[in-house]
């Protein structure tokens, strides 16, 4: 099984990669909600002869693929969830169900899995251990990994390595960056209830404004990052939602805020969260009211093991070519594949999906968000490629 078997294969399936994706974008759900999604993805394992788990993290599915002869076990992720985002599009498979979309991706993922699953079921005569198939639910902010974690998924078979791609518009089609150490940020969730005393708009005297609390907690909260944090580091703090008052001429009695943190560091993640703390109550006490702020933490950094992501940027390198490869592979985005890499060495790596000639470079999360479906293929080859090696010879030396 060469490489360019490996390839060749995966470009005669493109025409059913399409296919795939462009049937899940119609028809996206939300997390924990992919239900169609995993019976589709579930139907098409047990058609392939692979041992089936469903309900793993309420709606994951995992399939096991075992080789000919003991070795080891390997696992691959494939997250399935949409977003809460109505699709600005005008496609023949635009999405079906109003206000929520495929806007990152994930139906490429799912995709791409299924495909991976049927190359390797057809070669599983020259696999020695086991390949472990995860389609996970509800990357986008609900942790469906350590859903998936609590419900074993690493467990009956442990896997030895772990890898997975994102198609990524960030970078044009066919670009594989595959970085060692620390890739994508740790990501935290900020709620913030501002409480003041309403009243008039003309009076404000007798009133605390919780609108202009809100406003200075704000523009309070970037002094953190630009005063607080080591300029050697980083980290963000955004706040992306602000919701308060009625009407015109009413001060409002309350406000709420959302928002985010984003860090790589444990040591700077802690700093930062007291900091936003202190903040936040402080501002608010000092203008005559009272805040409450909540920090949820939705993953921890996405860290790739330098052994494992060499193995796949050589990898990347024979199927895609030198000039298609790079371990320039940093953003403040975050991924909860960082729960799997947490716990098992592995890689996570973005695959180049933009082609701004036909109009296919919108932002990831974007209401005009596409990819190039020449990626499908790419990402096909390189994890089954990565994946089969791994299974072939039992060893990250290519």
């Amino acid at each position: 099984m060469t490489t360019l078997d490996f390839k060749s294969e995966a470009y005669a399936l493109h025409a059913q990669l399409i296919e795939w994706r462009r049937d899940f974008h119609r028809h996206p759900e939300l997390a924990f909600k992919e239900v169609r999604t995993s019976g589709i993805v579930a139907q098409h394992l047990v058609s392939l002869g692979l041992e089936v788990q469903t309900g793993i993290g309420e709606t994951g599915v995992v399939g096991i693929l075992d080789g000919v002869k003991p070795g080891p076990v390997v696992m691959l992720r494939f997250d399935m969830d949409a977003l809460p985002i109505l699709e600005a599009n005008q496609t023949d498979y635009v999405s079906e169900n109003p206000g929520v979309m495929h806007a990152c991706g994930h139906d490429g993922h799912t995709a791409i899995g299924m495909g991976i699953a049927q190359l390797l079921a057809k070669h599983r005569g020259e696999l020695a251990g086991t390949l472990k198939v995860d389609f996970q639910p509800a990357e986008e902010g609900e942790n469906g990994a350590l859903a998936m974690k609590r419900d074993g998924v690493l467990n009956d078979p442990k896997p030895e390595v772990a890898m997975g791609l994102h198609v990524w518009n960030d970078q044009p089609l066919g670009l594989a960056a595959v970085g060692s150490g620390g890739v994508m940020a740790a990501a935290d969730i900020i709620n913030i209830k501002v409480k003041g005393k309403g009243g008039h708009g003309a009076q404000p005297h007798l009133c605390v404004d919780s609108v202009l609390i809100a406003a200075q907690i704000v523009n309070a909260l970037q002094s953190v990052v630009a005063r607080n944090v080591d300029p050697r580091q980083t980290a963000v703090v955004t706040i992306g939602a602000l919701h308060a008052g009625t009407a015109f001429n009413i001060i409002a009695d309350s406000a709420e805020m959302t928002g985010t943190i984003r860090t790589f560091d444990p040591a700077v993640r802690e700093m930062v969260i007291r900091r936003v703390q202190a903040v936040v109550t402080h501002t608010a006490q000092a203008l005559g009211g009272v805040a409450e702020v909540e920090i949820k933490s939705i993953s921890p950094a996405t860290v790739n093991d330098d052994r494992v992501a060499r193995f796949v940027r050589e990898t990347a390198v024979k199927v895609l070519g030198a000039e298609h490869v790079t371990s320039d592979q940093f953003t403040m985005t975050a991924e909860d594949m960082s729960e799997f890499l947490a716990r098992v060495p592995g890689c996570f790596f973005f695959l180049g999906s933009a082609n701004a000639e036909k109009g296919l470079n919108a932002p990831h999360h974007s209401p005009h968000f596409d990819i190039d479906e020449d990626v499908l293929p790419m990402g096909v080859a390189v994890l089954a490629t990565a994946a089969a090696k791994y299974l072939s010879t039992g060893t990250t030396t290519n």
